[in-house]
């Protein structure tokens, strides 16, 4: 009885290899097949979990190339408003100005000579540095929205990207146009004296 039973045993166990080996055959065949299936749609397949659905799905997951793109276009539209509302570095500029224009001013002066190097000064440093950070953002603007076809060529910009880029090219011809009527005193220009 016990080699009847030891006959089982290896026969059970030689058995259970065969079948383990024909588990084995079979899902390294669909493994073969999956690559083989895989080769033929160009190296994609659909993601299979949840989490390779959620991290597909998000816009810019697995492309980090609208980063740069983004931020340049945010500092575009923001210089662009900073050349509208004027810069604590423009300020300082025509108060500079209008110190350089009261120490060179004579006190025998005409008032018109005096209104021009104290006040004009100032308003045209104040006009140079709007239009410098005007045409800034324009440059910036346009080269974020030229990048695509220069720089990726097919790949495809977000929409959110776009917008604030138009923004700042919008905001920094407004601006560059301000700064040129005010450089030129056709906006705003100085009071005639006397």
């Amino acid at each position: 009885m016990g080699t009847e039973t030891e006959t089982e045993t290896e026969t059970e166990k030689a058995a259970k290899a065969e079948d383990n080996s024909a588990d084995r055959s079979g899902t390294e065949a669909e493994a073969g097949a999956a690559v083989d299936a895989d080769a033929a749609d160009g190296g994609t397949t659909e993601p299979e979990t949840e989490t390779e659905m959620e991290t597909a799905s998000k816009p810019g997951a697995q492309d980090a190339h609208g980063v740069g793109p983004g931020a340049a276009a945010i500092v575009s539209a923001g210089l662009g408003v900073v050349s509208l509302t004027g810069s604590w570095l423009g300020t300082v500029a025509a108060a500079r100005e209008t110190l350089v224009g009261q120490l060179e001013t004579a006190a025998d002066s005409t008032v018109a000579v005096q209104i021009k190097e104290v006040y004009g000064d100032a308003w045209q440093t104040s006009a140079l540095w709007g239009g410098l950070f005007a045409l800034t953002a324009l440059i910036i603007g346009v080269a974020v929205l030229a990048r695509p076809a220069f720089g990726m060529p097919g790949a495809a910009q977000a929409p959110w990207i776009k917008s604030v880029a138009w923004a700042g090219v919008a905001l920094g011809v407004i601006g560059l146009l301000l700064a040129v009527l005010k450089y030129t005193d056709v906006l705003l220009g100085l009071p005639a004296a006397g």
